[in-house]
Order: structure tokens, then sequence, then C-alpha cells
């Protein structure tokens, strides 16, 4: 087989971006760039792929995961996308069905922005790309890497940097580009990082996610695993996974200490401390990209199921590129994501959840009045005067107020007299 061809050269530039050659040019060309800043370039990568039929599948994936949000911020990607035909074969439908399908799709963004000419210009010896999954801590060395290798004929394929590993897919041609930013090629085949067991995760019973450990684990949320564990509701949260799925708002143990010692949360019946956590819980499995685009912003959560339609609800918006959960006392945001796998999703919150329904009113609304109190006259936890007593005793401390006043004023005079004597005899 003969040498391949040497990649087209690129295309140059427009006559409107030419860099100009005169020093003062140059130097307004510098001042400008200083003077504003750069315009964001992330781009919404499940809105680009929507454009595309044929890897509708793909991005149906990808939504109902966290990873488009991985990606709001993020700029220079490649995303090797796997269209529906190719994404039916049956390995590919057990990866799908497995709970690690979001590392599997992150396996799949390169986080460098490649070109075709960039692609027919690899080396012989191929070139190790690092991926989104590789940025998550869960790939050691460099697993969570991509092999790009180019034959002789010039196929381009992508597989893991491991020899062993059966795992690969080969580059069918380019969907579409955001120049310098995003491009987007089709493969044909799920990609799948060294060691994840597809057969294992086929035939794995299926179990609920003890989020009391997954929190423990997290390390910064210890007050909220120790109050689920001594409320109970934990076991709830585990039902409810087997519905559509949960969503959970966990405060970090900052958020809990930033607590004004004006709320009563710890002072709350044990009862109502179990609805202010189903509070924090949403009875619907969402990704961080979901929530992100949610088209109904006032969500019921657990607490509603007990309270009645319309209460105990959250306000779930886009504020700043972050999402923003409104109370109607506290506004929070989600600072992390902890845990995503379908069904159950676990977001860091900057706040702890407070329902208007117990917090905005007076302590009575809070179940914090004495429950015998609308049934028996009793009498009063300490003796108190009437309120006819307190105002003589007020009238009377006033009283005392004005004789010593007179007193003094008394003395002055007296000192005053006797001052003005002595200076005459004098």
């Amino acid at each position: 087989m003969g040498a391949s061809s040497p990649p087209p050269p690129l295309p140059p530039l427009h006559p409107h971006l030419r860099i100009p050659r005169s020093a003062p040019a140059r130097l307004l060309l510098l001042f400008l760039l200083l003077i504003f800043p750069p315009v964001s370039t992330s781009v919404n990568i499940t809105a680009v792929l929507s454009a595309y039929p044929d890897l509708s599948d793909f991005n149906r994936l990808l939504r109902s995961t966290s990873v488009p949000g991985d990606l709001a911020g993020r700029s220079s990607l490649t995303i090797l996308a796997v269209p529906n035909a190719y994404l039916l074969r049956a390995s590919a439908a057990r990866a799908a069905a497995a709970a690690d399908i979001a590392d599997v799709l992150r396996y799949h963004v390169l986080l460098e922005y490649l070109s075709w000419p960039d692609l027919r210009s690899i080396p012989a010896g191929g070139k190790l790309v690092t991926t989104l999954y590789q940025t998550t801590g869960r790939a050691a060395g460099n697993v969570g890497a991509v092999n790009l290798t180019r034959d002789d004929e010039g196929a381009v394929t992508a597989h893991s940097p491991f020899p062993f590993s059966a795992s690969n897919a080969t580059v069918l041609d380019l969907v579409g580009t955001v120049p310098y930013n995003v491009s987007i090629f089709a493969v044909d085949a799920l990609l799948l990082p060294y060691g994840f067991d597809l057969a294992a995760s086929e035939t794995r019973p299926s179990v609920g996610v003890n989020i009391t450990r997954v929190l423990v684990d997290g390390r910064d949320f210890n007050v909220a695993a120790s109050m689920l564990e001594a409320s109970g509701v934990a076991s709830e949260f585990e039902a409810a996974e087997r519905g559509a799925g949960i969503t959970v708002f966990v405060p970090t143990d900052e958020a809990f200490a930033d607590l004004p010692v004006t709320e009563r949360l710890q002072s709350l019946p044990a009862d109502r401390k179990a609805v202010v956590l189903r509070f924090h819980v949403l009875q619907s499995y969402y990704p961080l990209g979901s929530l992100e685009s949610i088209v109904n912003p006032v969500q019921p959560t657990l607490a509603t199921e007990d309270t009645g339609a319309g209460r105990f609800t959250l306000n779930i918006t886009r504020v700043n590129g972050s999402v923003a959960i409104d109370t109607g006392v506290v506004q929070a945001s989600i600072t992390r994501t902890v845990f995503d796998q379908n069904p159950v999703a676990i977001f860091a919150v900057s706040k702890v959840l407070l329902p208007r329904e117990i917090f905005a009113g007076p302590p009575e609304a809070a179940g914090l009045a004495p429950q015998v109190a609308e049934e028996v006259d009793t009498p009063p936890a300490s003796v108190s005067s009437p309120p006819d007593v307190r105002e003589d005793a007020t009238s009377g401390a006033d009283g005392r107020e004005e004789v010593a006043l007179f007193c003094t004023a008394s003395l002055y005079l007296m000192l005053l007299y006797w001052y003005e004597i002595c200076f005459l005899c004098i």
C-alpha cells in the first residue's frame, strides 16, 4: 500500500479576520483584547445533536444523565456519537441498560477539538486523548483515555489504550462542527472503558441505592445522613426508587452550620422533621441536564404526597448559569453532583430547604405549640402579673425616677446657695 496523501492545507483566514501588519494597528488590537473579555464559547450539545435524527437515541441517552450539565461550561470538545442503527446492537443495548451508562457516555467525549485534517494526520503510533470520564476520578491511570489510530487506508479507530480491550469503534463520518469549539463524529459502535463488565451488569439484580451510605461516603453530609438514619425516612426514599425514581437535594454540613439561630429546625417534633426531609426529594429522576431545562418550575416533593396538591412544592429555575431552588423562605443552589445513576440522582445544595408551610409563619405553624392548648385550659407555665398590675409597676418606677430627679436638683440649688453666702462673707 502506497503512502497516504498529505492532509489538505487549512483554509485561509477570512479577509476581515486577517491580523494587521502595522505596529499601531497591532497595539490597537491588543488594547481591544484587553478591554473586552472573551465571549463564552460553550455549546449546548443536546441542542446541536437534536438537528440530526439519526443520532436521536444517542441524544436521548445523554439527556437521561448528568453528562450535558458536565459539558455546559466546556469548550474544545470532540463527541463520538453512535447512530441509531449501531446503538441497537445487542452489546450497545446492554450498555444502555447498565447503571453506569453515564460514564460510558463520558467516555465518548474527548476533551480536545479534532477536525478531519487532525484525524488524517494522526501519527503511526496513535494519539492518546483524554475523555470526560478520565476527569471523574473513577478511572485509574490511563483507563479513561481513548487511543486514536489510523491504518494504511486512512480509517481512524478509537479504542482503549489497553492492548487486550475488545472495545473499539471506527469513525464513519464528520456529522457537524462548530469550528475550533465542538466537532461531532459518527462511530460504528459504543465504546466501553477498560474493565466494564456488560454481562455482569445485564444479569446483576436491581437493588436500591443506600442513600445514607452514599452521603456518608461523600464526607460533607454527616448531619443529613444522621437525620435520615434517625428519622427512618431513608427507607421511603429507597421504596420511591422503584417507581419513577427520585432526585435528592442534600444540604452540606456547612449549610446546616449556617442556619440562623432563629430557625427552629432542631426544635421540631420528629414527625415535622421527617416532613422537612421529604421536602428535599422530588418524586422523579432528574439528572442535572434535565433540571437545567425543566419546563414546569413548580415541582411536587415527597412531602406533597402526605399533605395534598400544591403544598410543599419547590420552584426550580436556572439563575446565573446554575440551578436555583426556591422554597418561598430560602433560595439555594446546586453546588455539585454527588451521585447519578438512574433512577437516583443526588445533588449537594448550598442551603437547607425550609418549607414555607412550616417556617414562614408563627411558631404554632411549625408544630411547636402544645397540642393540648386547643382542648384543655391549662394554667400558665410561669406566674405573671396581670396587665393592670404591670402598668402600675411601670408608673411606680416612673414616679421613683421623678423623685430622684427632684432630690438631685434640690441638692444642687442648696450647694449653689451656700456657695454664694460664703463668697459674700469673704
